[in-house]
């Protein structure tokens, strides 16, 4: 756990470089509004801490805090989706398919867990709008419900997957891993933010994400394939060159992940997901790139170290 615990070290280390920055800012420009910063610094301290104490509590609290985290996210996507009253009696199964994935991920059933959701539940969830006897609307409705189920539900239960990996908890820490997919994830969008910022000006889809340019995009690219080179060998079993090609792929995806949501933020009309997070917005908000990185990631690994698993 050595490796895990110098990286955590290091997280609560920038944590509290950046809230060092907040304050001197709030002194420094009073006239200045930082009040967006200060709370983005407070829940960053809350949500690494709550991550931070799952993985260490050992693997089944950490699988039962990430399937937590879907529920959030599950609730959130149907708390700002167009559905029909009587589809709460089919949401209702959609919540029910929560623990099931998670446990087919906590002992590491591949066959069910890759197919539950995406076949059974795909198949079973019309069935079961069908039987209320409402058509108008059916085909809106039951896309909604199993598209969030796909993001909220499936693509996050890769995470827990990562946590039982039973190889990986034998030769290395499975926090090593787990925080490897988080810190590249989110400092992919923090560097895409920043070299946005510093020298954006080319547009990348502004109908979609304004703030989004190329020169973000490329700069976020380049530093989250370097980080991802240099931690991969220090926090799991990967090689650099491995970790290299990984980067490359979770930057990508990564990008990928937040554009999607925010086209479902302007279809609907809204700026952010939720308010469950100061100075984020929703849950959804801060998890829309994890849901797309999570499982890209999961069989990028799960690939490369197949012959291990077997």
């Amino acid at each position: 756990m050595q490796n895990s615990s110098y990286m955590a070290l290091l997280l609560v280390i920038a944590l509290v470089i950046a809230s060092v920055i907040a304050g001197i800012k709030k002194r420094k420009y009073p006239e200045r509004d930082y009040e967006e910063l200060i709370l983005r610094t407070k829940s960053w301290w809350w949500m690494i801490g709550l991550v931070l104490a799952a993985l260490y509590m050992g693997q089944k609290t950490a699988t039962v805090f990430f399937a937590f985290v879907s529920f959030l996210a599950l609730k959130e996507f149907y708390s700002i989706s167009q559905l029909r009253t009587v589809d709460r009696r089919v949401v209702s199964w959609a919540y029910l398919a929560i623990p099931v994935q998670y446990y087919f991920a906590y002992i590491q059933w591949y066959g069910m867990f890759i197919i539950f959701i995406p076949v059974y539940m795909f198949l079973f969830l019309p069935m079961r709008s069908t039987l209320i006897g409402e058509t108008k609307g059916y085909i809106k409705s039951n896309a909604t419900i199993q598209w969030s189920l796909m993001l909220a539900v499936f693509t996050l239960s890769h995470i827990a997957y990562l946590i039982n990996l039973d190889l990986f908890n034998e030769r290395f820490d499975f926090i090593g891993l787990v925080l490897f997919l988080l810190f590249i994830t989110q400092s992919n969008d923090v560097s895409q933010y920043v070299f946005g910022k510093l020298f954006g000006k080319h547009k990348i889809i502004p109908k979609v994400s304004p703030n989004k340019t190329w020169e973000g995009f490329l700069g976020g690219l380049a530093m989250t394939t370097l980080l991802a080179t240099l931690l991969a060998p220090f926090l799991t079993i990967m090689t650099w060159q491995q970790g290299f090609l990984a980067g490359l792929l979770m930057a990508c995806v990564g990008f990928i992940g937040d554009v999607v949501l925010s086209s479902v933020k302007r279809d609907i009309g809204i700026k952010d997901t939720g308010s469950l997070i100061p100075g984020h917005g929703g849950i959804l908000d801060r998890m829309d790139s994890l849901m797309y990185t999570a499982p890209i990631f999961f069989h990028y690994f799960y690939y490369i170290t197949k012959d291990f698993i077997a």
